[in-house]
């Protein structure tokens, strides 16, 4: 069977019509996802513009860290003394005002150490009152002693000169009186001759005897003089020693005044000691009551009635968190825009939809691990760079309120606005604004 030529042309005809529709398809199906796909670049360029925005007005001058916690000035409670307990008058969680009372210890070993030391002073007292008396009688009887002791040298010297003086007029008439019997004696032995030879009567040799017996006579009498007055001198040149060993003895009397005044003064040194003996069992006693340093809560509390107690063993701690602040820790990346003063937004998980605001009031002096127990020796051969954090101190702006406390320890999320920089990096005289 053939093919007639209008069947032929019908083909044809069917055929484009298929091309012309298959065309058409094909166009719709290539224009169809040109509209979704605009629609998805409009949506990607809004959304880059919009974090673009975001982040040029809002995080460009923002510097955040999750590594923060909330932490305060806690005061650790510990006894000064050793003692056992015997009353706790706080509880964990109790609120406590400066000067409350936390707990007692055994009063009476120290109240007996405080008698001991109050009598050991009295004793000291005592003994300086009769030191001070003894030392004023000694005193007075040395000025007695040295003055008349001086007084009797002083008068045996004058007799000793005076005994001199004597003995040297003695000696001067005992001249005169040799002179004058060598005088009589020479002129009783030239009348003698001349009575033997006739040449003068007997009453011219009486004369001369009678001269030479008063001349004999005065000389005999001056040299008894002489004998007396140095006996004189000997006996004032003796009481002259004696008054000098006396006035010795009166200055030596002296040295026991000094010695009786070291005394004195050695026992006033004992009574500061004892004093401040005194004082320090005051101290232990008033230690056998233990008050709260400042205002806070009670934590940690470790400590029952009837424990033995040591000398600075903690044994609670007052926790103020009125006064807490926060402490985040920003990279060393982040440090470079932070300034004291600037804004700080804190956020705790604990109340999401609650911030906290505060200021930036310190920036550390070194880095976490600088002041850890085992700083890192970066020196060594196996180093490996690692980020450091530094941490930053932000007070807050307002005290906390009983509705939204936060407590030690709680972890935040802080951010700091660095848009203001006129804040110093440093507190104190070397403060800098300069970054």
């Amino acid at each position: 069977m053939t093919d007639t030529p209008g069947s032929d042309g019908a083909k044809m005809e069917t055929a484009d019509m298929d091309r012309t529709e298959e065309t058409r398809k094909e166009e719709e199906l290539k224009k169809a996802p040109r509209r979704p796909r605009a629609l998805y670049i409009i949506l990607l360029l809004v959304v880059g513009a919009a974090g673009a925005a975001y982040w040029y007005g809002w995080m460009r001058n923002r510097v955040t860290t999750d590594n923060a916690y909330v932490t305060a000035d806690t005061a650790t409670i510990s006894s000064r003394v050793s003692g056992t307990v015997t009353r706790v008058a706080v509880d964990d969680d109790q609120w406590v005002v400066t000067g409350d009372i936390l707990l007692e210890l055994d009063r009476r070993d120290y109240e007996t150490a405080l008698q001991k030391a109050c009598a050991a002073l009295e004793r000291i007292q005592a003994d300086i009152e009769e030191t001070g008396v003894a030392l004023e009688l000694a005193r007075h009887r040395t000025r007695a002693g040295l003055r008349g002791a001086d007084a009797a040298t002083e008068s045996a010297r004058d007799r000793n000169r005076r005994a001199g003086h004597q003995l040297e007029e003695l000696e001067e008439l005992r001249s005169a009186a040799q002179a004058d019997f060598d005088t009589a004696r020479r002129d009783l032995d030239r009348y003698t001759r001349l009575f033997q030879d006739r040449a003068v009567s007997e009453q011219t040799l009486d004369h001369a005897r009678t001269a030479f017996q008063q001349a004999n006579a005065r000389l005999e009498a001056v040299k008894a003089q002489i004998r007396g007055a140095r006996a004189a001198l000997k006996a004032a040149s003796q009481q002259v020693r004696q008054s000098e060993a006396k006035l010795d003895t009166a200055r030596a009397e002296r040295l026991r005044v000094k010695i009786e005044e070291r005394r004195l003064d050695a026992l006033k040194a004992r009574l500061k000691e004892t004093r401040t003996a005194r004082k320090a069992a005051e101290l232990n006693l008033s230690y056998c009551t233990i008050r709260a340093p400042i205002s806070g809560y009670i934590g940690r509390k470790s400590v029952q009635v009837g424990d033995r107690v040591t000398f600075g063993q903690p044994l609670m701690a007052v926790v103020p968190l009125q006064d807490a602040y926060v402490v985040a820790n920003f990279k060393e990346t982040q440090l470079r825009d932070i300034h004291l003063g600037q804004k700080a937004l804190i956020k705790a998980d604990t109340y999401p939809g609650h911030p906290f605001h505060g200021r930036v009031s310190g920036i550390g002096a070194g880095t976490g691990a600088a002041f850890s127990l085992l700083p890192p020796e970066n020196a060594t051969g196996n180093w490996v760079k690692v980020v450091q954090r530094v941490p930053v101190k932000i007070l807050l702006d307002r005290p906390l309120s009983e509705k939204y406390p936060l407590r030690v320890g709680l972890s935040l999320k802080v951010t700091v606005d660095t848009t203001d920089k006129r804040g110093p990096l440093l507190s104190g005289p070397n403060a800098s604004a300069r970054p």
